[in-house]
């Protein structure tokens, strides 16, 4: 696998960017409305972070974001309490269900008609809904909803694959609203209701089962269970998808027939769309962190700050419009699940797709983004990686014509990603990195249409993202690496923690770091502001590697290491408790087909990491797994093994049915055993060689 070389030109945006993206658009009229030059991209950066209030209350009037009262101000107040829009309301399924406004760039002759939402799936044929037909359903389910009782502020909370019913539900949901919150059916039935029964839900929508490449994966069982551990619940709703009978959604296994119907009788009846009037920061959906430290926390996000977020970042950073198709291979348990719903804000197809991305093969993504015309591509750093090391070229064997960018989140996407795209898929396309979180439901940093891409680098900090790099003392540095921090609000900044009416956990988990300022918001990754204002990230800081008092992150090793032929993926942690306390570094590796972890290959890496790195970055010792753990959204588990390495329990740092391949954690735990044995003396041929 080529490595490529980090910083290296890839892709420059043409002359005439500005002209035609729909970015160059805003930036040119708010330059006009505000009487400030913003000249280049860097300058309205420091705008729309200087002059926080102006520039989201640009965001609003540009997009024509149909607040039913309007504003006192755009912001009122500072981190970490800020108060977005007071005395705004307005409604999310409105804005998503409306038809592109005079901002879009191209938009639909025939808006009703365009398409809404394209669904692929490995259960069931293709379906596809016009706009028209996606608000008469949601105004069917919004019906069916308001006959079981749900109203303002209730909980609907969704068991579901990526389907149309799911998208259906939620602006149901926000509609009337109600809360929406979901898990993917592959969860296990303990994830779920560590995660459902914070929020007392009223209804449960559910799936009977679904196929993950040529396996069916029933889930009625499953789906009892969750009943039963959901005592809050007065009505549950079953999606018949594994069998469109429906014969195996009524089956008796799936518990008590009170209370249970069909998804067919929760719309069998029209209304009229209708959509309920709510404040500015009235819960649209909970999400979930990953769990891994404890009971998952339940985070809440407001309508108003969702729709303002996402409008900017689909629309100006992404340049979507209503000629747009937007895919993202994401479940609904995810965040990018309800960042690609968020397509519909801008006039965008949503493409959806429920499966197994690598089944028959890994190019399946990539010949559904041909025939579907994706213009937007997005899938995790791990599965380009993967397309790059089987030597895939959908570029030359598709006609990915229709493709106007190739993203990339959940981890950092290393240098080789980047030239793989450009070789592989096209060199006339930018690759866009995006870096966020849950907490946010969005990426501070990411792409811009206006920007050079170079390999291993991430674009730009994002319009009204004031992100910056802090050094241990709290002070910014710019060309080092430092903790990626916000010093400004954005608007879809949680808006609380459920069951944490003061506020008191939420300032604990962001705001409560020694050394910094209470109003800094630290999200625990490690950034790097490069002088051209892009960026490098390198992992969590929570992770961080701690080699003989030098603290380096873990991204940096993986983009070299799993760069090698004979390595198929790799997790690197620092054993705290090795070596009677002194602790070590420890490199686990999946190796390709028929290669052994020999003391050659030992060498190889080692030799390879000091030279392309540093000494610092050489671990102490190497193991083979047979596989990574993984949370659901790809995301390598570095804390739960490193606390399993430290002798505590599985089921104490991690939730297995939240993990992608919980099996795979049997082997750190042996791991750890055989390792506790011989935490005394060294290791011949490995640490001892290093």
């Amino acid at each position: 696998m080529n490595g490529g070389q980090p910083g290296e030109l890839l892709w420059t945006p043409e002359p005439t960017a500005r002209a035609r993206t729909r970015m160059g658009a805003f930036l040119n009229w708010a330059g006009r409305a505000h009487g400030v030059a913003l000249r280049d991209y860097r300058e309205a950066w420091e705008w729309s972070v200087r002059d926080v209030g102006a520039f989201w209350g640009s965001v609003a009037h540009w997009f024509d974001v149909p607040f039913r009262t309007s504003p006192v101000r755009p912001l009122l107040g500072a981190m970490p309490a800020p108060r977005w829009f007071p005395g705004a309301t307005l409604n999310y399924a409105e804005l998503a269900l409306r038809a592109s406004g005079a901002w879009d760039c191209a938009p639909h002759p025939e808006p009703d008609q365009a398409p809404a939402l394209i669904a692929r799936s490995q259960t069931r044929p293709r379906i596809t809904f016009t706009r028209s037909a996606l608000r008469e359903q949601v105004a069917r389910a919004a019906t069916g909803l308001r006959r079981l009782g749900v109203g303002r502020g209730d909980r609907v909370v969704g068991y579901l694959p990526n389907v149309p019913e799911a998208v259906t539900a939620f602006l149901a949901c926000a509609s009337l609203g109600a809360v929406w919150s979901s898990c993917a059916p592959e969860f296990g039935v303990k994830s779920v209701i560590d995660r459902l029964r914070q929020i007392e839900p009223k209804v449960l929508i559910a799936v009977d089962g679904y196929r993950y490449g040529d396996r069916a994966m029933a889930r009625v069982d499953a789906v009892a269970a969750i009943r039963a551990g959901l005592p809050s619940l007065k009505a549950t709703v079953l999606l018949p998808y594994l069998d469109s009978s429906g014969r195996l959604a009524l089956s008796s296994s799936v518990g008590p027939r009170r209370g249970l119907m069909v998804w067919h009788e929760l719309v069998g009846n029209g209304g009229a769309l209708e959509f309920a009037t709510v404040p500015f920061d009235h819960p649209l959906y909970v999400l979930y962190t990953s769990g891994t430290t404890g009971l998952p926390k339940a985070i809440v996000h407001g309508h108003g700050g969702i729709a303002l977020e996402h409008l900017k970042l689909l629309s100006l950073h992404h340049d979507l419009g209503s000629d747009g198709r937007f895919f993202w291979f994401t479940t609904t348990g995810w965040m990018m699940w309800n960042y690609l719903v968020s397509g519909l804000l801008v006039g965008s197809a949503v493409v959806l797709f429920d499966g197994d991305a690598g089944w028959p093969d890994a190019g399946a993504l990539w010949r559904l983004a041909a025939e579907e015309r994706a213009t937007v591509f997005g899938v995790s750093a791990s599965y380009l990686l993967r397309c790059c090391k089987l030597g895939l070229a959908p570029g030359s064997e598709l006609d990915l014509s229709a493709l106007r960018s190739v993203c990339s989140t959940a981890s950092p996407l290393p240098p080789a990603g980047f030239t793989w795209v450009r070789d592989h898929v096209s060199s006339d396309i930018p690759v866009g990195s995006l870096s966020g979180g849950t907490e946010v439901c969005t990426a501070f940093v990411g792409p811009c249409p206006l920007l050079p891409v170079h390999a291993g680098e991430i674009q730009c900090r994002c319009l009204g993202a004031k992100v910056e790099a802090y050094d241990a003392r709290g002070r910014p540095v710019i060309g080092q690496r430092g903790e990626l921090v916000l010093t400004a609000p954005m608007p879809s900044m949680p808006v609380r923690f459920w069951n944490d009416p003061a506020g008191e956990r939420y300032r604990q988990t962001y705001f409560d770091y020694p050394g910094f300022p209470p109003n800094i918001w630290r999200h625990g990754d490690w950034v790097e502001i490069t002088s051209r204002d892009s960026l490098i990230l390198s992992g969590r800081s929570d992770a961080t590697l701690n080699h003989g008092g030098i603290r380096t992150g873990t991204a940096e090793i993986y983009a070299v290491v799993e760069a090698m032929p004979d390595v198929d993926d790799s997790l690197v942690v620092h054993d705290e408790t090795a070596r009677d306390g002194a602790g070590e570094v420890v490199l686990f590796l999946v190796l390709a087909a028929g290669v052994e972890l020999d003391q050659g290959l030992r060498h190889t890496i080692r030799s390879t990491l000091r030279r392309e790195l540093s000494p610092r970055h050489v671990p102490d010792a190497i193991e083979r797994v047979e596989d990574i753990p993984r949370t659901m959204s790809q995301k390598k588990m570095e804390l739960p093994v490193k606390r399993l390495l430290a002798g505590e329990p599985v089921e104490s740092v991690a939730q297995t049915g939240a993990m992608a391949n919980p099996d795979s954690l049997t082997a750190f735990v042996r791991l750890a055993r055989e390792r506790a044995r011989r935490n005394c003396s060294p290791r011949s041929g490995d640490a001892a060689n290093a």
